[in-house]
């Protein structure tokens, strides 16, 4: 194999148009952190790389390090979530988190940790036991936790008076691995009150508006 070309474990978080037959994604690895890399052909009716260059596509990328940019040479798909592509509510959440995921992953950057949140989010959104709402906001303070800006004390809402359970929720969001996140659910009390936190939280450490989040504030 030449050493211009490596294999990355991945998945796309945005796909666009290129010239008449090409695409150009957005990946996130967990080698090199965030790649953008041509997927040559990728439009072409019958292109091996045709399905592999689509949002929420995950597996192993075969990439050639050029010059100037990356090129897809090879995929080996596991998971295409091919289920939420087809859910309009699901596709929805999806997208916000690899919206989300493409605003704080670098390129470069060790990014396993994260690349796992998002794969076992967008697995959860398939959970019927899981609501999607709940989902989302720990997939939220998750995000923000692996960006090193959410404290981890919350000792800010000290005021609020938090239930107990919606502070054990918080600190345990925080301090669990991704395998173990999704594995309960709230009350309906409990729930507004984490979201109204991990809401505040979001106000002050995200200054990028997704387009994604106005369809879900909107729709959901």
């Amino acid at each position: 194999m030449s050493s211009q070309t490596f294999t990355a474990t991945g998945i796309v978080l945005s796909a666009g148009p290129v010239g008449e037959y090409d695409k150009l994604v957005s990946l996130l690895t967990k080698e090199r952190g965030k790649i953008r890399a041509f997927a040559r052909g990728a439009r072409r009716p019958g292109n091996l790389l045709m399905a592999a260059a689509n949002v929420f596509a995950f597996g192993e990328f075969q990439i050639y390090e050029g010059r100037s940019s990356y090129s897809i040479s090879q995929a080996s798909i596991r998971n295409y979530f091919g289920e939420l592509m087809q859910d309009f509510e699901g596709a929805c959440y999806g997208q916000y988190f690899l919206e989300f995921a493409d605003y704080y992953t670098r390129e470069n950057a060790e990014s396993a940790d994260y690349l796992r949140l998002v794969y076992q989010s967008l697995r959860a959104l398939s959970v019927p036991a899981l609501p999607r709402l709940l989902v989302r906001y720990i997939y939220e303070l998750k995000a923000m936790v692996y960006s090193g800006e959410c404290p981890q004390t919350f000792e800010q809402f000290s005021d609020w008076n938090l239930n107990p359970s919606t502070l054990y929720a918080l600190q345990y969001v925080t301090a669990s691995p991704v395998e173990k996140l999704y594995t309960f659910t709230l009350t309906d009390e409990v729930l507004q009150e984490y979201i109204r936190v991990v809401s505040a939280m979001r106000e002050q450490y995200v200054e990028r508006k997704f387009k994604s989040f106005e369809i879900l504030e909107t729709c959901f």
